[in-house]
């Protein structure tokens, strides 16, 4: 069982059709893959509809083509970001946390999901509020545990407090944007949202409180990496970008592997541990996926990653 990685299905059903989710579905189970992440705002930016659902609806139809298969897998999926018909998010009421878990049930075709995430904060939303809509669904039974994303780490702790006191259960899952490579300070990388990038505060508490995990999304920086076709973006622009990469380059020779591999052996490895989200389009580039967060790294081979900075 690969347990420490998810494989991100923001594009199914939009960019990559259906026949082409269910292939790459099929292919992570056989390796032994159980987390799919979506959310229930994917991909409406890319829809012709101008809405989110196309990528759990495809889950949900790949699942009910599958008897038997919805135990060997485990689903996370988000809410907060979807747009609404007056053009807004929306966002994290106890009213829309309560219409939008159905919805997310409803064309997953399950009962339950393993991991629900607030997709970002909602400022016109008490966070009082939130905290006690998604207790609520623990409660219920429609959700194993919580999780936030793109959270500032203050407001992660404030809201654990708020469950506890409440004798709730709490968020146990961060999920922001984590990868090897660094932008240039003062810069904030495109992939991310303002508070959505794990900071070496980020780390620090993570350290410090070992029943919160760490997802990280966007982990291979959309090809960034490996693929000449996808440049990194200007933030990365800076000499320890540079030495970085001759690091994961020196590496990947040794192991006999690719700069992805590597970053995503890094990541797996790390303390505390990352579980990637990474989005594929490809059943050679899912492969390569399974065998980087499968590949350990010395602990000499680590140092060096590491010091390149």
């Amino acid at each position: 069982m690969i347990d420490n990685l998810a494989l991100g299905a923001m594009w199914f059903g939009t960019t990559t059709d259906e026949r082409r989710s269910f292939e790459l579905l099929d292919r992570f189970v056989d390796a032994g893959g159980v987390w799919i992440d979506t959310a229930d705002s994917y991909a409406f930016w890319v829809d012709p509809s101008g809405a989110g659902g196309r990528s759990e609806t495809v889950i949900g139809r790949w699942l009910a083509a599958r008897p038997g298969l919805r135990d060997r897998v485990r689903i996370s999926t988000k809410v907060g970001a979807a747009p609404t018909p007056d053009g807004r998010s929306e966002g994290l009421s106890a009213g829309a946390v309560k219409s939008a878990v159905e919805g997310s049930l409803r064309r997953l075709g399950t009962d339950r999901v393993e991991l629900y995430w607030a997709h970002m904060p909602d400022p016109a939303t008490p966070l009082e509020e939130t905290v006690a809509a998604f207790d609520e669904l623990v409660a219920a039974g429609v959700v194993d545990r919580l999780g936030c994303s793109n959270y500032p780490i203050w407001q992660v702790e404030r809201a654990r407090q708020l469950a506890r006191a409440g004798g709730g259960t709490g968020f146990t899952a961060v999920q922001q944007h984590h990868t090897y490579l660094s932008p240039r300070p003062g810069t904030r990388p495109t992939v991310s949202h303002r508070f959505g990038v794990v900071t070496d505060e980020v780390l620090h508490y993570l350290e410090h409180h070992p029943d919160v995990a760490l997802w990280s999304y966007t982990p291979l920086l959309s090809g960034g990496y490996s693929r000449p076709d996808k440049p990194l973006s200007a933030e990365y622009d800076h000499p320890g970008t540079t030495r970085r990469l001759a690091a994961l380059d020196e590496v990947a020779a040794e192991t006999g592997t690719g700069r992805n591999q590597v970053v995503l052996a890094w990541l797996a490895g790390q303390h505390p541990a990352v579980t990637p989200v990474v989005g594929v389009s490809t059943v050679e580039q899912l492969d390569e996926a399974v065998a980087g967060v499968s590949l350990e790294l010395t602990a000499e081979q680590r140092r060096r990653l590491d010091a390149a900075v």
